[in-house]
């Protein structure tokens, strides 16, 4: 009678901790708004649950530490892949039980949704340990999903959208998702991603901060800048390498203008020589498992006429600070005039 009395109790406990580890992870619900005078496609609710889905079982895979089960993912295998590289290299969580955000309909009947709130754990952190990202994910006119990336950060994405007089509204929506997916990659280190997104002959400049001794008679140590150029194949060889060494990478870009961090433009500029190539300055921000750093990034980007993918031809880095000191970006090298087009 004990043994049968020590069973059930032991039966009733393993039941009460099942319920409450089941009623600790809750569905997340997705609410996607849109426009007042803009017809509600029916895709959208399909849209909705599908994203629901999948933000439900993340948060069940981050807090178990296991592996996403994705039979039940409505996604491409861009998209799918995407997911699983990001969730490889540094696992997520969407830390609201409510999504409710605005979604832009296109006229081929797609759809984006720009601001999913997201909590990046890098490996060896726990659930509820973490720093604030956001998603961007698209579908297709049947509600299916055929991208997930993070996103720009808020202001930045807001200062691209803002600055219409500079780039023209449809153009600035195509150069966010390829700044965004251009981002994601490192974050998911795919260098098959970058090798692609760059042109054969592109050129590289990469700049770090050195330590030497100064030649005065006090004998003190100073800073400088040294410039390094590279080619496509060095810069991926490095690149590749660095990938190795760090368990989680994490890159993050935020704007840069007249007024720096103050509120200034995303610096994005169409050339006037040639309409196919667009500069883009950016301050970024890259952490690691074993190092970081702060500097500005410069991108020259081509958009062919014929609709083919965009390529970089240009991508160079300084540092935002040296000696203690915050430097403002070269225009030498972050610049559309300071190259030949």
């Amino acid at each position: 009678m004990d043994m049968r009395r020590r069973f059930i109790c032991v039966f009733i406990a393993l039941v009460s901790m099942w319920v409450w580890g089941a009623g600790q992870m809750k569905a997340v619900t997705v609410t996607l708004t849109i426009d007042e005078g803009v017809d509600r496609p029916l895709a959208l609710s399909r849209a909705e649950h599908n994203l629901g889905v999948i933000l439900t079982e993340i948060n069940r895979a981050q807090q178990a530490k296991s592996i996403l089960t994705t039979k039940n993912f409505s996604m491409d295998d861009f998209s799918l892949k995407s997911l699983l590289r990001l969730w490889a290299v540094t696992p997520f969580y969407c830390d609201d039980e409510e999504v409710v955000e605005r979604c832009w309909i296109f006229k081929n009947g797609t759809m984006m949704v720009s601001h999913i709130p997201l909590i990046i754990t890098p490996e060896g952190e726990d659930f509820g340990v973490g720093a604030y990202q956001e998603a961007v994910v698209e579908f297709d006119n049947k509600g299916n999903i055929t991208d997930f990336r993070l996103a720009l950060d808020a202001h930045t994405a807001e200062s691209m959208e803002r600055c219409g007089s500079v780039v023209e509204k449809e153009k600035q929506m195509i150069i966010m998702q390829y700044i965004e997916r251009f981002r994601t990659a490192y974050n998911q280190r795919d260098s098959n991603y970058i090798e692609k997104i760059f042109s054969d002959d592109a050129l590289i400049i990469t700049g770090k901060v050195v330590t030497t001794r100064s030649n005065s008679d006090m004998g003190g140590l100073k800073q400088k800048v040294e410039y390094t150029k590279q080619t496509k194949q060095q810069y991926l060889r490095n690149l590749k390498r660095a990938f190795r060494r760090n368990k989680w990478i994490d890159v993050k870009f935020s704007e840069i203008g007249e007024h720096g961090e103050e509120g200034g433009c995303a610096g994005i500029t169409r050339s006037t020589v040639d309409k196919t190539k667009y500069g883009v300055r950016l301050r970024q921000e890259w952490n690691s498992s074993n190092y970081s750093d702060e500097g500005y990034l410069f991108l020259l980007w081509e958009f062919p006429e014929d609709g083919r993918d965009p390529i970089i031809h240009v991508r160079t880095w300084q540092p935002e600070w040296v000696g203690g000191v915050r430097q403002q970006p070269d225009d030498d090298i972050s610049t559309l005039g300071a190259f030949d087009l």
